[in-house]
């Protein structure tokens, strides 16, 4: 599973209000909520994003509020994977409930710069910075997960395969 786009930077502490907004949460429609995907963090982002795009961010992003709407926007706003220094815990395995691929790397976060392109290979853990021609490593996510994330989460990968 390889992801490859330009990135978009946020910085640390990046919470779940900053993902979605609380005043969108009357709807759990991901075409609805990715009209609001980081618009409070980044005003722009939703009409910037193109299919594919990374987020880059840095420590403990998707703090707070535990809701799976902040990955559903995510992932319904076109971006194809996350990576940061660090995820909150919650936001982590709501990630993967949800077919959203993350990646924690520290370097790559503290270097990847805001519309660089770059290509994250899941297997392996490898991402490369195409723009700047650096590589920087992550956890490789294992290859039932990645089955889980091709599926479109975990309940798409229950009802397709009947078992987790």
């Amino acid at each position: 599973m390889i992801f490859k786009g330009k990135t978009f930077l946020f910085g640390d502490d990046i919470d779940t209000d900053a993902i979605i907004p609380a005043r969108y949460l009357n709807t759990s429609d991901p075409d609805e909520l990715k009209k609001h995907c980081m618009e409070d963090a980044d005003p722009q982002f939703p009409s910037r994003v193109e299919n594919g795009d990374v987020i880059v961010a840095g420590k403990n992003f998707g703090c707070g509020s535990s809701r799976e709407h902040a990955p559903i926007a995510i992932k319904a706003s076109g971006v194809s994977c996350v990576i940061a220094s660090s995820f909150a815990r919650i936001f982590f395995r709501n990630s993967f409930n949800m077919g959203l691929p993350i990646f924690e790397s520290d370097q790559a976060s503290a270097e990847i710069l805001e519309g660089d392109v770059v290509e994250v290979d899941a297997s392996s853990g490898m991402i490369r910075d195409i723009t700047t021609g650096k590589s920087y490593t992550a956890k490789p996510i294992p290859s039932f997960m990645q089955d889980l994330i091709a599926d479109g989460g975990l309940i798409e990968h229950i009802r397709k395969t009947g078992k987790i």
